[in-house]
């Protein structure tokens, strides 16, 4: 996975944390954690990865992009499905290692493959001792 976009690297802890400048701290597989919620109800949505190339694309058109790494590849989220995420505000944590999007989401409103609201459709619970999953 070559990123072609460069962001400027990492500075000292103070800039990280306190400066203006966006230098995101890819991760030695060169990605990106991505939380997205939903920009009107908070609700969470998926949790996904960004390289510096879906990061770019998705600081330049307003839409998400991800690094898919099941397959190798940019994924623009809703280029199959109709559900692309308009991003109504993006938020770097404290030492810029993770991102948070607040989107929108067009079409029938989901994001998740399989057809869901959100990824986040099950619970885990102990049952028995056990840990089980639970949907609701």
């Amino acid at each position: 996975m070559c990123a072609s976009h460069v962001f400027p690297s990492p500075g000292p802890k103070a800039e990280l944390e306190e400066g203006t400048v966006l230098t995101p701290r890819f991760g030695p597989d060169g990605l990106v954690t991505c939380v997205t919620t939903d920009a009107a109800t908070g609700e969470l949505l998926m949790v996904a990865h960004m390289n510096a190339d879906a990061l770019a694309k998705t600081l330049e058109t307003g839409e998400a992009w991800y690094w898919s790494r099941s397959r190798g590849e940019l994924w623009h989220k809703g280029a199959t499905s109709g559900q692309v995420q308009t991003v109504v505000e993006m938020r770097v944590d404290c030492d810029q290692d993770a991102l948070w999007l607040k989107v929108t989401v067009a079409g029938d409103g989901g994001c998740c493959h399989t057809g869901r609201r959100s990824c986040f459709y099950r619970k885990v619970v102990r049952q028995d001792g056990t840990p089980a999953l639970v949907f609701g």
